[in-house]
């Protein structure tokens, strides 16, 4: 089996910096729909069989064009939403982002407990993304090709705890930009990367 973590299309939250990992609104900007395309016409090829969309309004968008170039229908899950910045949601106060990056840094300490006030932990976020990629994984087919399409921050929280071979340090600093892909493969029944946003192992 094959995964393809990627990452929306930039979305005018984006161009903000606004908080908006929960509430509606803030779509795909032009420039979101022409990466979203793009990114459709590399993955044609490549035989996908599912499609997996947080619930946010620009992955939703971005899956949507996914669905229409891929003939794949979208399944929208909230175990690949944004996580939850709590009172800071649908700001862009600097305050926030400040908070945001103390609680990041706290994470990649092995401090799984911090949280932004009314928020998600590292802890909490990890029960609902890592048990639903083990299970597409327990029962999947070889020649499955799925396609996940949610958030940079989720990703880099997570992705170091579900593919064996990367590392918290690395994820933190190649965070990925928008419709960036990460691809992970099923061996000997572990997840593995075998390519960060184009860029090959190591991913110590």
């Amino acid at each position: 089996m094959r995964l393809y973590f990627v990452r929306h299309g930039e979305s005018e939250a984006n161009r903000t910096r606004t908080f908006a990992n929960w509430t509606t609104g803030h779509p795909l900007t032009e420039t979101g729909v022409a990466q979203a395309k793009a990114l459709a016409e590399r993955l044609e090829t490549e035989g996908v069989t599912h499609l997996y969309s947080s619930p946010v309004l620009r992955a939703r968008q971005t899956s949507a064009i996914l669905s229409e170039r891929l003939r794949c229908p979208v399944q929208v899950t909230h175990s690949l939403r944004e996580f939850d910045v709590g009172r800071f949601e649908g700001t862009n106060d600097p305050d926030g982002w400040r908070e945001y990056g103390e609680v990041v840094e706290a994470w990649t300490r092995g401090d799984s407990h911090r949280r932004i006030d009314q928020g998600e932990s590292l802890d909490d976020i990890r029960l609902r993304f890592a048990p639903f990629v083990f299970e597409l994984v327990e029962r999947s087919q070889p020649e499955d090709r799925a396609v996940f399409v949610s958030h940079g921050g989720i990703y880099r929280a997570m992705l170091p705890l579900v593919l064996v071979n990367v590392a918290v340090g690395f994820a933190t600093e190649h965070v990925l930009e928008n419709t960036a892909c990460v691809v992970g493969e099923v061996v000997d029944g572990a997840l593995v990367c075998r390519e960060w946003c184009g860029r090959p192992g190591p991913f110590a």
